[in-house]
């Protein structure tokens, strides 16, 4: 019997007196084949229930373990809605759903008519869909559907703030039903090979102990790998089975289902397997302490996928496995240091993914900014920045940030947003065989091979059936790849003309230029890419690059799928991508302003030619983007300029209600126009430019009452008591400072300030050769204290100066004794 069992009056309870209810059930409680079932018998919700599972292999496993207890087959009672597979029916009561489903049948229906519950499964993932999901469903109860349950199953809570989000909802808690596991931590030798040091370790437990074995690696590369190492080490009795999502169906069976008698197997498997799937025969499990994330950088666009630690919460998760069924052992293969050291939970998806498709359903669902709805974690506004660029570009989004026609239309495909607007601009053609290319195009995007060629049209000359089932359900219409072969073949220059249109339709930003005329490419949004130098398309002068990956150990992006054009078919084909610049930029070699005519598609230069008649607004434009570019250090700051910068912002910091000009490197950038621009009239050469009186421009910045004001409260100089004035230096690290002869400071006891007294100004008291001989901030404790070593050491150096026993009472002078002596004459 089920543990849930157990708490399911409680369950159902809670279901019938509360919106939302929390359920944490640990591994093994039976939450995602028990309860979906209990619920629907007990009658307390009224309508389908709605089952969200993160992950699609764990969706069909679960329909089917659901319809298998009802002895039915999927498709009746227990339905499944996923890409590319859908087997539901009138009598269907409970859907398992996944992916973008659940987004899409709320913006469909709002009301969501004839559901009473929706199941947010397996919800400590924080999927990207699952957040999603639970904003726009807390969105709906409030403004349409009081009457509409949430239920949130979850192998944790605390972490997730769902008690801060839902302070009133019940949370039951069920015990799982784990068998004891045996964890043992075996660190691995991290200067050898990784798949060998696996390899030999998983080979180490299974000559120990008996059973099937899952093994936990970061990725598809390291299972190839490892199987590899495996393959001639193991008996014949024991099969190798690769899991992870991208495998076909009959693959996935293949690792869940129970291995044939007499045989054991090894289950080499990506995180895919942490949680829903109950993987027959396991009773050992060996964690590699790795997982892959996909890291979203705004500012390139690009998602780099990321080895690194596990959080803790997944070891235990991962050594759960092998306790499902029997006793088990789990070897973590790291330090118990190491373990120890590793971040608590996972980081939900939402805070570094690609949100381009998330703000498109936001835009859809009517939102004008993420905060109208309840977040377990706010988007980070710098990815929904990168996100609105990214709707802008495809024309999914207009200048003020609303949705177009085309970007309504690209919403309702449910694709994400790239290969949405492949989608649309080929429905716009109203040319079926058109509809069919993009639909085959995006389907081999959705699931691009991972080895080959990187030319796009090897698979689109022989697609997968795969590729063609997918095709067909994008369209609507049949696909096989005979038909795609005759179009491809039959149709030249249809598909030659509008192959490059389909792609940069969806990715304008990855249009691609070769940079030496062989592997080196640079991308239209500025990046850097390449090619494997053995690749076929290695010298192509141009790309359209949709699939790049981002290494972790180089800044160039790596072109994994690409499509070679004529750079001049697409300039006709799609003219909004290019754009004329007429642009007066500086020569760094000779010092001068060069005017360009050029026309770009992006920031690739694809004609240039020289101007000669640009105009002077156009010159002083190219003046001030080029110091935007290089920064304020390339104008020549005199001393007085850079001291009148540091007084100003120190009067800021010390006096905060007194109004003056910002002067700090960003607010200087942002008013060139202001205070710079007017005096770069004919200026077109480096020593012109170098010639600018700085501290006269800032100085204009200031107001006569202003200008007076700081030179009293901060002055330039200090009148010591001989009647010099000496500079004061200031600084924005440390107090101000005077460089000036000791003698010249006798007769005083105290350090001079500023700023009306709040600042003491530091003394750096030099020799008669203006050499540092002692710096004070206390000249009073100076005199009385160390000022008698220097004394000593100073008379028998400089003789003919003075050097009093009694300073603070001695008369300051900058002259030597016999000079003194003399002006003392003369005044007689």
């Amino acid at each position: 019997m089920l543990p849930i069992y157990d708490v399911s009056d409680s369950l159902l309870s809670a279901l019938e007196s509360s919106p939302q209810v929390l359920l944490l059930a640990p591994t093994g409680a039976g939450k995602s084949t028990g309860l979906p079932l209990v619920i629907l018998k007990s009658g307390v919700i009224q309508g389908r229930i709605i089952m969200l599972e993160p992950r699609r292999i764990a969706a069909r496993t679960v329909a089917m373990r659901l319809a298998d207890q009802l002895g039915e087959e999927v498709g009746k009672t227990i339905g499944l809605r996923m890409r590319s597979e859908s087997k539901i029916s009138s009598h269907t009561r409970i859907e398992v759903v996944t992916e973008g489903v659940l987004t899409r049948m709320l913006q469909n229906d709002p009301m969501l008519e004839g559901i009473g519950l929706i199941i947010l499964d397996e919800f400590h993932e924080r999927s990207l869909q699952a957040d999603l999901g639970l904003a726009l469903l807390l969105d709906v109860q409030q403004a349409l559907r009081d009457d509409l349950k949430i239920l949130l199953m979850s192998a944790t809570l605390d972490d997730q703030g769902l008690n801060s989000l839902f302070p009133d909802a019940p949370v039951i808690i069920s015990e799982g039903r784990t068998y004891p596991v045996t964890r043992a931590f075996h660190p691995i030798n991290g200067h050898k090979l990784f798949h060998k040091e696996v390899a030999n370790a998983v080979y180490q437990l299974l000559s120990q102990e008996k059973g099937s074995l899952l093994l936990f690696l970061p990725g598809v590369s390291e299972i190839e790998k490892t199987r590899s190492e495996l393959a001639p080490m193991v008996s014949e009795d024991i099969l190798l089975c690769p899991l992870y999502g991208a495998l076909s169906i009959k693959e996935q069976q293949q690792a869940i289902q129970p291995a044939p008698t007499g045989k054991r197997k090894v289950v080499l498997a990506t995180n895919i397997a942490e949680t829903s799937l109950t993987i027959e025969g396991i009773r050992l499990v060996v964690d590699s302490g790795f997982e892959r994330v996909g890291m979203f950088n705004p500012k390139s666009g690009l998602t780099k996928l990321v080895k690194q630690r596990i959080s803790q919460a997944s070891m235990v998760q991962r050594a759960g496995r092998a306790g499902r069924l029997e006793e088990g052992v789990c070897w973590h293969l790291l330090s118990q240091e190491q373990a120890q050291r590793a971040m608590q939970y996972s980081e939900a998806e939402i805070l570094h993914s690609d949100l381009s498709s998330l703000w498109l359903s936001l835009r859809q669902w009517g939102c004008q900014d993420v905060t109208q709805l309840q977040w377990l974690d706010m988007p980070p506004n710098s990815a929904v920045l990168a996100a609105k660029k990214l709707l802008s570009q495809l024309g999914a989004i207009d200048t003020q940030g609303q949705l177009t026609t085309f970007g309504r239309s690209m919403a309702e495909t449910g694709s994400s947003v790239r290969t949405a607007a492949v989608l649309q601009h080929a429905q716009q053609s109203q040319n079926t065989n058109i509809i069919k290319l993009a639909a085959l195009l995006v389907a081999i995007l959705e699931e691009p091979p991972r080895r080959g060629h990187s030319d796009l049209r090897n698979y689109l000359e022989k697609p997968t059936a795969n590729w063609c089932l997918r095709a067909s359900i994008l369209c609507g219409q049949k696909i096989n790849a005979h038909a795609i072969s005759e179009i491809v073949n039959q149709q030249i220059d249809l598909v030659s003309k509008w192959l490059p249109t389909l792609l940069a339709a969806g990715f304008p930003d990855r249009i691609a230029k070769s940079r030496d005329n062989q592997y080196r490419y640079q991308l239209s949004n500025g990046l850097g890419a390449v090619l494997d130098e053995s690749d076929s398309l290695v010298e192509t002068p141009w790309l359209i690059a949709p699939e790049l990956w981002q290494p972790e150990s180089s800044a160039d992006a790596r072109i994994t799928l690409a499509l070679p054009f004529k750079i001049e078919e697409l300039r006709v084909c799609c003219p909004e991508l290019f754009s004329l610049q007429e642009m007066v930029e500086w020569d760094e070699q000779k010092g001068t302003l060069i005017a360009w005519r050029r026309v770009l598609c992006g920031q690739l230069v694809i004609q240039s030619e020289r101007w000669s008649n640009p105009d002077k607004k156009q010159i002083k434009q190219a003046l001030l983007y080029w110091l935007r570019q290089n920064g304020l250090s390339s104008l020549d700051w005199s001393e007085s300029a850079e001291q009148l910068r540091i007084r100003c912002q120190l009067a800021q910091q010390w006096f905060p209600d007194v109004l003056l000009p910002n002067v700090d490197d960003d607010s200087l950038l942002d008013s060139l126009e202001l205070w710079l621009a007017p005096y770069l009239d004919n200026i077109t050469h480096r020593q012109q430019l170098q010639s600018i009186n700085l501290a006269e421009l800032l100085t204009h910045r200031l107001s006569w009452e202003q200008n007076q004001w700081l030179n009293t409260v901060l002055p330039t100089h200090y009148l010591s008591g001989s009647g010099k004035k000496v500079s004061i230096h200031y600084f924005l690290d440390k107090p101000p400072l005077i460089e000036i002869r000791m003698q010249e400071m006798y007769g005083e006891n105290q350090n001079p300030t500023v700023a009306q007294g709040k600042v003491t100004v530091t003394l750096s008291l030099l020799s008669p050769a203006m050499r540092p001989l002692q710096i004070t901030q206390d000249l009073g404790v100076f005199w009385q204290g160390s000022y008698r070593e220097i004394q000593k050491e100073m008379k028998g150096r400089y003789p003919k100066h003075l050097w009093p026993d009694d300073p603070v009472n001695t008369q300051p002078t900058s002259q030597t004794k016999k000079a003194m002596l003399s002006t003392k004459s003369d005044k007689r």
